[in-house]
């Protein structure tokens, strides 16, 4: 089946990324029709005017975290099929077709762009880096257990689902979380699941908002009370 960009919305959450804004919103223009931006409230550089000037839908979220920002973001779509993006770069807005394609062919309903299939320039790294993708290995191995599934990543944050699957899923995480409870959730309802191999890029400024130290235990709460 061709594909059609009118049938594609892109949602970017974003805090403070002035630098590579616009470069994600004109590499996702290519495959989508509707780009929304959804601007951390407390962000104060130029990430907001670069991404209204580069033409996508832009707004502040309510300040409550990434997963409520990106929920709001997602609210405001139109299409069929809901792309999610990180805006540092670390995502090529080239692999969206082939994300995409097991949801046009009807064979799934979320989609993960996994790092472990196609490989991550954070894979390796301090001892930060290490302890995420310990927690991640084993986060992954639970669910893997609980619903007999074969998946490799459930936190990355590239991924495309149907926009009538994510609203129906009734995701509450306010944080980075969020990405783990769809996958749960997802499965929960029987949804179809699947990954393409996507590599990720380290980004090219700043450093990662995730501080495991204060967010870890998000995901752990995350684990248990969405597993049952």
């Amino acid at each position: 089946m061709a594909f059609d960009k009118n049938r594609v919305s892109v949602v970017i959450p974003a805090f403070e990324e002035e630098k590579t804004i616009a470069s994600m919103v004109s590499g996702c223009r290519k495959y989508s029709s509707e780009i929304i931006v959804a601007v951390g409230k407390k962000s104060r550089d130029k990430t907001f005017a670069k991404a209204q000037n580069a033409g996508a839908i832009v707004f502040r979220d309510d300040g409550n975290g990434m997963g409520s920002g990106l929920m709001e973001g997602i609210r405001k779509t139109t299409k069929e099929i809901v792309v999610l993006i990180d805006a540092d770069a670390s995502h090529d807005p080239n692999d969206i077709p082939k994300l995409i394609e097991p949801i046009i062919n009807g064979k799934a309903d979320l989609v993960i762009a996994s790092r472990m299939k196609g490989g991550s320039d954070e894979l390796s790294g301090d001892f930060s880096q290490l302890m995420r993708n310990i927690g991640g290995a084993l986060i992954m191995l639970t669910i893997n257990y609980r619903w007999n599934v074969r998946l490799t990543d459930c936190v990355n944050a590239f991924r495309a689902i149907r926009r009538s699957t994510v609203l129906d899923l009734g995701l509450k995480g306010k944080s980075f979380d969020i990405e783990q409870e769809m996958v749960m959730k997802a499965l929960k309802k029987k949804y179809r699941v699947s990954e393409i191999a996507s590599h990720e890029y380290a980004r090219k400024y700043g450093n990662s908002t995730i501080n495991l130290l204060k967010i870890g235990w998000v995901f752990v709460y995350r684990l248990i009370i969405d597993l049952f």
